[in-house]
């Protein structure tokens, strides 16, 4: 559809009687198009090229310029623009003429106003039908030709989580994805990205937690020469190196109040202020967002900006854990070992069943993530055509889960069992954070540290 339309659908009239495009211009705007009028041919010729309008209405004998030289500029400027010839002389030789030049209707004056206002509906709907369908065939093609396939899984969480990712990927709201590390954040990133309109730009990430406060403000925003030491020359930011991309934070949960709020500018003014400048720099960049913590506790904690929190959550994509999902553990095992058979220029080595059947067993807290690195491991280690179970990483075949009381007749489990396993799920539940896992324990880092050494040296 035309973007030059402040209201409904823009229709161009072009008609050699100013009453006629009076009226029309009326009707039109009571109807909720956005009309504009053309007086004759010539001026008809102009409109076309200076609105590129959704719709033509034009009468077709006119001197000078026609209703026919109408029809092939409006259809030269953009094939997808139906076009409506009107006359008061209609032939039926003349209508064919019409027809076989590309002209979507035919209607005779004088016309009722609710037919020629059903007219125009229809013919929006089919612009708007046909662009859609032009973008969609566009898209089918480049999808075959990068090769975007669709993330491995079949499981009803994970379907839905798909179905939601697919359903944004379109727009340009902001997305925050949230999850146990290890459950594919980047991956949904990166399929929200490659099914967007920004596809054909960059698709820029970085991890939040992997760097100081000082270092992360210069790879987000840049700086400028001599904004602090080691600043020899400028830099461009990843906000801007991400211009008509996508730009994914990863662990967003883990920036500090002052990053906060400048991440927030960005949200709210689109732009950004490197290091050390004073002027802003637009941005043209979709964010997506990732976390594995619960940033409404944060909220309440006074860790993370509320404005923020509520900014970033425009749409939020929550993934499921691969214990939440084991059926579809056959499926990434079998995606995992081709791709490692490419990267080695081998044929795909099979899992065995007894293998199999161990994978399906164990718990996974590292997700997906633990799943792709026990392979590789398992691969590297197989030297016959099937992969083994004795080829997996022992706490994977030995695992059983832990229960804190027996179901059968016991002593009561003692405290060091108790802590110990209340201990292990809150760090489990706080992704392997230990500093976070003490704050929510109320006991010092430190403190955290020892227990989990007298457990067995876990620290």
């Amino acid at each position: 559809m035309s973007t030059n339309a402040p209201g409904g659908p823009s229709v161009l009239v072009v008609d050699d009687e100013a009453g006629i495009l009076d009226s029309l211009r009326i009707l039109l705007k009571n109807e909720g198009f956005t009309p504009h009028v053309a007086l004759g041919g010539r001026q008809g010729l102009e409109q076309i090229e200076a609105l590129s309008p959704d719709v033509v209405l034009s009468d077709i004998r006119m001197p000078s310029v026609g209703g026919l030289e109408i029809l092939t500029a409006a259809r030269l400027k953009d094939p997808d623009t139906p076009v409506i010839l009107m006359t008061a002389q209609a032939t039926l030789q003349s209508a064919m003429q019409a027809v076989n030049d590309g002209a979507y209707y035919y209607i005779q004056k004088p016309f009722r106003n609710d037919e020629l206002v059903a007219i125009l509906k229809r013919a929006t709907e089919h612009k708007h039908l046909r662009v859609e369908n032009k973008v969609l065939k566009q898209e089918i093609r480049r999808r075959e030709k990068s090769g975007t396939q669709r993330p491995v899984g079949r499981s009803r969480p994970w379907l839905d989580v798909l179905k939601l990712a697919e359903t944004v990927a379109p727009t340009e709201s902001t997305v925050l994805i949230t999850g146990e590390s290890g459950t594919g954040k980047e991956v949904i990133a990166r399929h929200v990205h490659d099914l967007s309109a920004r596809a054909d730009g960059s698709f820029m990430s970085i991890n939040c937690g992997a760097l100081p406060e000082s270092l992360l403000e210069s790879e987000l925003f840049g700086h400028v020469k001599g904004s602090f030491t080691g600043a020899v020359k400028d830099k461009s930011g990843l906000f801007t190196a991400a211009a008509k991309g996508t730009f994914f934070l990863d662990e967003i949960g883990e920036t500090t109040p002052a990053t906060q709020v400048k991440l927030l500018r960005v949200l709210q003014h689109r732009e950004v202020i490197p290091v050390g400048a004073t002027d802003a720099i637009p941005i043209d960049t979709r964010l997506i967002a990732a976390t594995n913590r619960n940033l409404e506790d944060e909220i309440r904690r006074g860790s993370f900006r509320s404005d923020l929190f509520y900014r970033l959550n425009v749409i939020a994509i929550h993934l499921p854990s691969l214990r939440e999902r084991k059926e579809d553990i056959p499926l990434l095992v079998d995606a995992f070992l081709v791709n490692q058979a490419k990267v080695r220029g081998q044929d795909p080595k099979p899992l065995s069943e007894d293998a199999l059947d161990a994978l399906m067993r164990y718990s996974w807290p590292g997700n997906v993530r633990e799943l792709e690195n026990a392979l590789e491991r398992a691969v590297i280690l197989t030297s016959g055509h099937t992969v083994e179970v004795s080829a997996l990483p022992e706490k994977i075949v030995t695992h059983t889960p832990e229960r804190v009381v027996e179901s059968r007749a016991t002593p009561n489990p003692t405290l060091d069992t108790i802590e110990r396993a209340y201990i292990m799920w809150v760090l489990q539940s706080e992704g392997g954070n230990k500093t976070r896992a003490a704050e929510t324990l109320g006991i010092d880092p430190s403190t955290l540290h020892r227990k989990l050494q007298r457990f067995g040296g876990e620290a």
